[in-house]
C-alpha cells in the first residue's frame, strides 16, 4: 500500500474561476476531504469522534500549486503518513489526475489529536495508534515529498 488514494472527485463548475481552473480555496477543500478521508481509514469515523470525543485539528498547513487543474478533471489525492507520535500527525498530500503520475499539488500538514472537552491534546487510541503505525510502516520506503518542510519567503542577496 505505499500509494494511499484518499480521494477522487470530478472538478465541478461551481470550484472554478473565469479561466477554468480550479480556484486556490478548493484545492484545499480537496486536501480536507483528503483528511476526512484519512480519518475514517485511521478509525476516527464520525461515530468514533461522538463516541470517543476525540478529533483531530489542524495546527499547520502548507499548499504548494504546481500545475493548473481545469473544470471536469478527475483528480484523486496520494496520502503520505511522513511522522507521527501519539498526539500528532504529519503528512502529506499530492493532487494529480487519476491514473496520472505528476503532482498538480501539494500539501504538508501538522495535525493534533484533541479531547474536545478541554479541547486540549489527547493521546491516540491504542486501535488509532496502530492503525496509524501500520500505514507508517507500510510507507516507510517511499521517498520524501521535494516540497516537504519548504519555508516561504524571499531569496537573500
Amino acid at each position: 500500500m505505499p500509494v494511499l488514494t484518499t480521494y477522487t472527485t470530478k472538478i465541478i463548475p461551481d470550484w472554478v474561476d473565469y479561466n477554468d481552473h480550479l480556484r486556490d480555496a478548493f484545492y484545499l477543500l480537496i486536501f480536507s476531504y483528503a483528511t476526512d478521508a484519512l480519518m475514517d481509514i485511521l478509525g476516527l469515523t464520525s461515530e468514533n469522534r461522538d463516541a470517543s470525543g476525540h478529533s483531530l485539528f489542524t495546527l499547520e498547513l502548507h499548499l504548494n500549486y504546481l500545475h493548473e487543474v481545469k473544470l471536469g478533471a478527475q483528480v484523486e489525492v496520494h496520502t503520505q503518513v511522513i511522522a507521527h507520535d501519539h498526539k500528532r500527525l504529519h503528512l502529506y498530500h499530492s493532487l494529480h489526475l487519476v491514473g496520472a503520475g505528476q503532482e498538480l499539488a501539494g500539501n504538508e500538514q501538522m495535525l493534533l489529536h484533541v479531547d474536545l472537552a478541554g479541547p486540549r491534546s489527547a493521546p491516540f487510541s491504542a486501535a488509532v495508534f496502530a492503525q496509524l503505525t501500520a500505514i507508517a510502516d507500510q510507507q516507510a520506503d517511499l521517498p520524501r515529498p521535494p516540497l516537504l518542510g519548504r519555508v516561504i519567503g524571499l531569496p537573500g542577496r
